[in-house]
């Protein structure tokens, strides 16, 4: 553990998914980080991460009853999982986790939900993919990209 440097906590979420008959599906964990213990400027220094305004979401949808547009709508599980974290973020290890030796901790190189910057990080990553791929982003709404090919291609974060 580098001086001056303290590691975050992390707790255990678990759930029972269930059928719609009300057996069980399967069991999820979760490993959550305690980020209420996170530093400013220590642990992270941004946190704001862009969300889509509810007027542009009626303007859309508006748009898309008046041309007869066909609208999908796509849900990304894991996000906060797939953000990198630019800040040194160490955890402590999680029990039953073998180390060599007493005293190590983990230092994270993604995010984990619980976070303080999780989300941002996952926006950051979202938005390099989106320019990436040709999506323009809006001026006025900095969660909405769009893509002008054949066909008019919206994304809303």
């Amino acid at each position: 553990m580098p001086f001056g440097k303290k590691p975050i906590g992390f707790k255990w979420v678990y759930k029972i998914k269930r059928k719609a008959d009300g057996s069980i599906e399967r069991y999820k964990a979760h490993l959550v980080a305690k980020g209420y213990t996170q530093l400013q400027g220590v642990d992270y220094s941004e946190t704001f991460s862009p969300v889509v305004k509810l007027t542009m979401v009626r303007l859309v949808l508006a748009l898309a009853t008046a041309k007869n547009w066909f609208l999908l709508q796509l849900e990304v599980n894991n996000t906060f999982l797939h953000g990198d974290l630019i800040e040194d973020v160490y955890m402590m290890v999680p029990p039953g986790f073998q180390t060599p030796k007493e005293g190590l901790v983990c230092k994270l190189q993604k995010s984990l939900y619980g976070l303080k910057q999780a989300s941002r990080q996952w926006n950051v990553k979202l938005i390099v993919a989106l320019l990436f791929g040709g999506y323009h982003q809006s001026s006025s709404d900095h969660s909405m990209f769009v893509k002008t090919q054949d066909k008019l291609i919206m994304w809303m974060t």
